[in-house]
């Protein structure tokens, strides 16, 4: 699905059409449909990525999203080179450098990806305005970050604008027709005298997390192949493994748009088994969030259910949990593992989320935050609301509901191992009793560089199910 803003506009009938490919979380040229559209209508096209001022003065630049769009960006540029192109990179204002570039070029036409936050909804109209002062077409894409448009081809009836509960809205996802998955083009004409600033480097880029994957279409591509082969079919099972690490790990590819959600699916579907459903199912989950955000743009910021919560604000226990020193072992581990890997296994993030806004009662927004500060994978769309949900204030339809995280260690990580690699004061401990080193006395005790608990499990569900009004 388009949506196309139409003006006039008089040229010389010499002169080549020319289009603009604007990427933003489309990183990729397979599957790209705003690629293929502005090779279709035009002569010559000007593969466009603006490293934009708006985001960076929004905070949501951090070092490892930055670190990965680099390679990004390098790896997108490098395919436009083999189909004789480029990627043009120019930095400042969005809606004001694709203004200047069509003035430059002479363009006629701008494609680009339709977006679902408040901000990307912003840009969108004033690149809409701005363009048709200047008497070029602005044609928007819907169905390019996501599987399925947002609101567009799942509507929720009943005159609402989206869906509030995952289970209706993926039977109706479920039953969309998806379009085809677009081939890479086989050749990109760019103008050559259009000029670009220089590409960013990876090696450039201070604070990043140590064990950083590794950004970039073709490591995308390499990662579906491999986990399609060899580790989908076992999901159902095992995604909740900590230890296994048996989830795919293509969440940051995905943010950036290196990787077609919608290709994922349809070569998941053709391994017809519970492992490819089960993944499938989470892509639907990311539509879903992605839905209820392009809907609801302020829940980035506020409630999408407001509890009234009198939130806490306990300095000492919120430092404990981002450094991974609460005293509960695999709240620690997978803080830990954020903190290393610029990402986080999905069960540690549900654990870790109930631990901070439940059993601390800290407001989502500080953990979310936290989060957007490391995640490779900082997506504001599934990061605020799975947060939210974790909270009780988003769509989840238990909002009381407290994971115990010697519970769920119990459970996720019965032998200890994922604790013991991410904690490595614990790591001499035998079996499960990683998961309780305060029980341990005298010397044994004494010798862990290990913090008590610093909140009392039974104490802190009372307070929190009497605080929530």
């Amino acid at each position: 699905m388009t949506r196309t803003t139409r003006t006039a506009r008089t040229s010389s009938p010499a002169s080549p059409r020319i289009a603009v490919a604007l990427f933003t979380s489309d990183l990729r040229v397979h599957d790209q449909p705003v690629l293929r559209s502005a090779l279709h209508g035009a002569d010559e096209v000007v593969p466009l990525f603006v490293l934009d001022d708006g985001v960076r003065r929004a905070g949501f630049t951090a070092p490892n999203r930055r670190a990965f769009l680099a390679d990004c960006l390098a790896g997108l540029d490098a395919a436009l080179r083999e189909r004789g192109g480029r990627l043009v990179l120019r930095t400042g204002e969005v809606v004001d450098e694709v203004a200047r570039l069509v003035t430059e070029t002479g363009a006629t036409a701008v494609h680009v990806a339709g977006g679902v936050s408040g901000y990307a909804q912003r840009r969108e109209e004033r690149l809409r305005k701005a363009l048709a002062a200047q008497g070029c077409e602005l044609t928007v894409h819907d169905a390019v970050i996501t599987v399925v448009p947002p609101g567009a081809e799942v509507p929720s009836g009943a005159g609402r604008d989206h869906f509030a509960v995952f289970t209706p809205y993926l039977r109706r996802w479920e039953a969309v027709k998806l379009r085809t998955v677009l081939g890479a083009p086989r050749a990109v004409r760019v103008p050559e005298w259009v000029a670009g600033d220089p590409l960013p480097s990876r090696d450039a880029v201070a604070d990043t997390s140590p064990g950083l994957a590794r950004g970039g279409e073709k490591a995308a591509r390499k990662r579906l192949s491999a986990w399609l082969a060899d580790g989908v079919s076992g999901y159902e099972d095992r995604h909740d493994d900590l230890p296994g690490d048996a989830t795919s790990r293509l969440s940051p590819f995905l943010h950036f748009g290196a990787l077609s959600p919608l290709e994922a699916v349809h070569r998941a579907r053709r391994k017809a088994d519970a492992g490819a459903e089960a993944f499938v199912r989470q892509l639907a989950w990311r539509d879903f969030h992605h839905q209820v955000l392009a809907a609801r743009p302020a829940v980035a910021r506020a409630d999408y259910r407001d509890r009234h919560d009198r939130w806490r604000t306990d300095t000492r226990e919120i430092e404990a949990w981002k450094a991974g020193r609460t005293g509960f072992p695999v709240v620690d581990a997978a803080m830990r593992q954020l903190a290393h890997e610029g990402w986080m296994h999905n069960r540690g993030r549900l654990l870790v989320a109930s631990f901070l806004t439940k059993t601390l009662y800290v407001d989502w927004r500080i953990g979310a935050r936290h989060f957007l500060s490391l995640l490779v994978d900082g997506d504001l769309a599934n990061n605020q609301l799975n947060w939210q949900w974790a909270a009780g204030t988003g769509t989840d339809t238990r909002p009381n509901r407290i994971l115990n995280p010697l519970a769920q260690a119990k459970r996720f990580d019965p032998h200890g191992d994922y604790v013991r690699r991410w904690v490595p004061e614990l790591a001499s401990l035998p079996g499960s009793a990683v998961h309780q080193p305060w029980h341990l006395a005298g010397p044994d005790r004494a010798r862990l560089d290990y913090p008590d608990p610093i909140v009392d499990l039974a104490e802190a569900r009372a307070r929190f199910l009497s605080s929530r009004p």
